[in-house]
């Protein structure tokens, strides 16, 4: 018997990925000086962009899906973009980190009311992100259903896009993007609640740092 274990989360790129987050976070220490701050997310930020550019335009080494010249510039330069996340490549690490660098380094403004209540997202992500996927797979359930398929087809044994049966189900971007919105609205009250429990509890409870 011929099978193949696919391994979409691999240790080592996530770990390294998520300890560069723990390291950014010494930048954010009471008493670090911001302009020293916003100056190495800056150089940071843009060498790691100018690297991808680099190594990308080689087009041998860092992603195992080379780029190539389409019959337009924009579809050239999409597949130029184009770089593999599951498992994630050197590419895609550089082609993304680099970007939220620089965004951190110009986004460093007081919190007014609309980013004061978005910023708790970014205190509890890892709650955040596990109840999303839970979230949007039950209704990914649901629109099958809804859409002439059968929720159980979202019982997924392999890759979702390998599943035969679910061919032709999906909805238009304007749909999709409508989704997230609910979504994030959905879990906003629940992040809110977990933000103040997590800061009540930290002291006697460290663990509850890392989720």
């Amino acid at each position: 018997m011929v099978f193949t274990i696919l391994v979409g989360y691999p240790v080592l790129p996530w770990l390294g990925i998520m300890m560069t987050g723990y390291c950014l976070g010494e930048l954010y220490q009471p008493g670090f000086d911001p302009s020293k701050r916003k100056k190495i997310l800056l150089y940071t930020g843009s060498g790691v962009i100018i690297l991808f550019i680099l190594i990308r335009g080689i087009n041998w080494y860092g992603d195992p899906s080379h780029w190539s010249v389409r019959r337009t510039t924009m579809l050239s330069f999409l597949s130029f973009l184009r770089t593999t996340k599951y498992p994630p490549s050197l590419l895609y690490t550089l082609m993304t980190l680099g970007p939220s660098l620089l965004f951190l380094a110009f986004a460093e403004k007081p919190l007014n009311a609309i980013t004061g209540k978005i910023s708790v997202f970014g205190r509890v992500p890892m709650f955040f992100y596990i109840l999303h996927i839970v979230l949007i797979h039950a209704l990914a359930m649901v629109f099958a259903q809804v859409s002439g398929h059968s929720w159980k087809d979202m019982i997924l044994s392999s890759w979702v896009t390998d599943n035969q049966r679910l061919q032709g189900y999906g909805y238009n971007l304007l749909t999709v993007y409508l989704i997230w919105i609910a979504v994030t609205v959905l879990l906003y009250p629940l992040c809110v609640w977990y933000d103040r429990y997590k800061r009540n509890h930290l002291a006697d409870r460290p663990w509850l740092s890392y989720l």
